[in-house]
């Protein structure tokens, strides 16, 4: 069950290069064996199948009143990745507290509200003037949470909406997570669990780098973090070019993401290292992928930076975004 692959990783495959990451039946079928594992029932397996098929319909565009998934960084592999994290620590830190677990609805919460993170990123139908889902950059969690207050009700989890509503704060920027005003502190740790299910899996990708860099910085474009300001603008972008987004992403890292891991969460990614068996690939794939950075921004040659990143589909959208940002 958790076994880490030593072949060389693929790119639609998660840390373990054992779950395919790109097939949302991969790891639902992959939660629902770690749900049972963790439990020794099936209690909610029926809401965290339907879960699954109901996010993956979302990003289709087969959800009713909602287009498809249209932003290129967080997309449905980024959405299957962080929910496969979040299963795997609530089963770590089930495993390290079997007397005070988090319990069955919890795990299925979690996983619901990691499937639904993003969904604040994807338009509704009646939605014109957006043209790509990323301009909710600034606004996606809050998207998120309403989505999620709609949602629960239709499974059976109506009562835990405003919980949810807060919790999926806890992947995002919008509100600090220490502000989050939590009362139960087995709840409080459901939230770093999914903020810290959210850092790792991304920042672990084994084309984390090419990503930022293809897709992630288009993202910021749209929204106005990045790219050049219009000549009678006032503000400066954060990123002023691809290049510049990759310099800058060590320094979010040493300074901002273990900051938030490490604090905020409070650990909450050592819980990686029970449900493996004492070995943590997601961090370790991280520091491989930050070193690497390093090493491609020290010498200004990103000739290296060539993995192929996962197939999508190249909607109309998607191409005129890459030949606005190059």
């Amino acid at each position: 069950m958790n076994k880490i692959s030593t072949f060389n990783r693929r790119s639609e495959f998660d840390v373990t290069n054992q779950i395919r990451v790109t097939e949302p039946a991969s790891v639902a079928n992959h939660v629902i064996r770690l749900y049972i594992d963790t439990y020794g029932d099936s209690e909610m397996v029926s809401i965290i199948a339907r879960a699954f098929s109901d996010s993956a319909n979302l990003f289709r565009g087969e959800y009713p009143g909602y287009r498809a998934c249209d932003t290129l960084y967080h997309d449905m592999q980024h959405t299957l990745d962080v929910t496969l994290a979040m299963a795997r620590l609530i089963n770590g830190h089930e495993r390290q507290h079997p007397q005070d677990t988090l319990g069955r609805t919890r795990f299925t919460l979690g996983v619901l509200i990691a499937l639904f993170h993003d969904s604040g990123y994807i338009c509704r139908n009646d939605d014109y003037t957006a043209i790509n889902g990323a301009v909710y950059t600034l606004t996606h969690v809050s998207r998120s949470g309403e989505f999620l207050r709609k949602y629960l009700p239709k499974v059976g989890l109506g009562e835990h909406c405003d919980l949810a509503a807060t919790l999926v704060h806890f992947s995002g920027y919008e509100l600090h997570p220490d502000k989050l005003e939590v009362n139960n502190p087995k709840n409080r740790v459901l939230g770093h669990l999914l903020g810290t299910a959210d850092l790792i899996s991304q920042m672990s990708d084994r084309c984390y780098i090419e990503k930022c860099r293809d897709r992630l910085y288009q993202e910021f474009v749209t929204c106005g973090l990045a790219g050049r300001p219009s000549p009678d603008s006032h503000e400066s972008s954060l990123f002023a070019s691809p290049k510049d987004l990759l310099i800058k992403t060590p320094w979010f890292y040493r300074n901002s993401v273990i900051k938030r891991l490490d604090r905020s969460f409070e650990r909450a990614f050592d819980y990686a290292n029970i449900h493996f068996d004492g070995a943590n690939p997601y961090m370790d794939c991280i520091s491989k992928n930050i070193e690497h950075l390093d090493g491609l921004n020290e010498h200004g040659d990103y000739s290296l930076l060539n993995r192929k990143l996962p197939e999508k589909i190249e909607t109309s959208v998607f191409s005129s975004l890459q030949q606005a940002t190059g």
